[in-house]
């Protein structure tokens, strides 16, 4: 059976032949670095790859790659412009390997979306169904945090083959963490996992690593639910000064702990959904 064939989802041609969403159940976990780094990491083993900003309120993406505006309506202002902007939410922005598209690449860099829950929607389907994405692999979509309207939209009509959960090590994120399973249970989606973001702090002098929270009871945590851990990945000062730049910590430093851990859950990704790519 083929993701788009699932029950109680929209019959339409899905966008890609893999669709993947990425989310968690609060914010500041570090879900967009892996929703980008898994992307850049299943595009660096061949296979052709989207990645959707999602997140409306807030799209961290184009800063992530180096594409943003400083004023509305300006030419793209930082130093890569992008060498192929086409139509307004018809062509996604080729970055790094990866198909581009965010709400970020309409608005300045400080200016909010400023739009009403209905409107807000219709962006949203056109962003998954209207772009161009090209028929590719995979289509990885950053969700917004939480299990809010946008997220609803998306779990009753794209036709995920399978959701990735991020947590940190804090009952909190594990908490609301548990609040996203349901959603994904209850939607039919299938949950290829989680990944413990900031597991630990990594010293740039040294390289070991150190906890920066107190370790959260088996009983509190997501894993209680059946949830399988596919990766842990550190705090590393570089992932956010590689972020910032434009230029992701897997390209920037592929032999990092970091970028080999991104890697390997790719790997694991790739294996739940029975794929290989050479």
């Amino acid at each position: 059976m083929t993701p788009a064939s699932r029950s109680g989802k929209t019959q339409r041609t899905a966008p890609a032949r893999w669709v993947i969403g990425v989310g968690s159940g609060k914010g500041g976990v570090g879900k967009s670095t892996v929703s980008l780094n898994l992307a850049l990491a299943l595009a660096a083993d061949g296979a052709r790859v989207g990645l959707l900003d999602a997140d409306l309120y807030g799209p961290d993406i184009p800063l992530m790659v180096g594409l943003t505006r400083s004023v509305w309506g300006e030419e793209w202002t930082m130093a890569r412009r992008a060498p192929n902007r086409g139509a307004a939410l018809r062509e996604p922005i080729e970055r790094h390997g990866l198909a581009i598209m965010s709400a970020g690449f309409l608005i300045a860099e400080d200016q909010p979306l400023v739009l009403e829950a209905g409107a807000m929607r219709f962006l949203m389907t056109q962003m998954v169904w209207e772009v161009d994405w090209g028929q590719p692999d995979y289509l990885i979509i950053d969700l917004p945090p939480g299990t809010a309207d946008i997220q609803q939209l998306l779990l009753k009509e794209v036709p995920f083959a399978g959701a990735l959960l991020v947590v940190n090590p804090q009952d909190v994120a594990h908490l609301d963490g548990k609040k996203a399973v349901q959603q994904y249970r209850r939607a039919n989606v299938p949950l290829l996992g989680a990944v413990e973001n900031m597991s630990g702090f990594l010293c740039p002098h040294c390289g070991v690593e150190s906890p920066l929270f107190a370790p959260v009871s088996e009983a509190r945590s997501i894993w209680s639910m059946g949830v399988d851990r596919l990766g842990t990945t550190p705090v590393d000062p570089l992932i956010s000064q590689m972020g910032d730049g434009g230029l992701p910590l897997l390209l920037a430093r592929p032999a990092s702990v970091a970028a080999t851990a991104f890697r390997d859950i790719a790997r694991q990704v790739r294996e739940r959904l029975g794929e290989r790519h050479t």
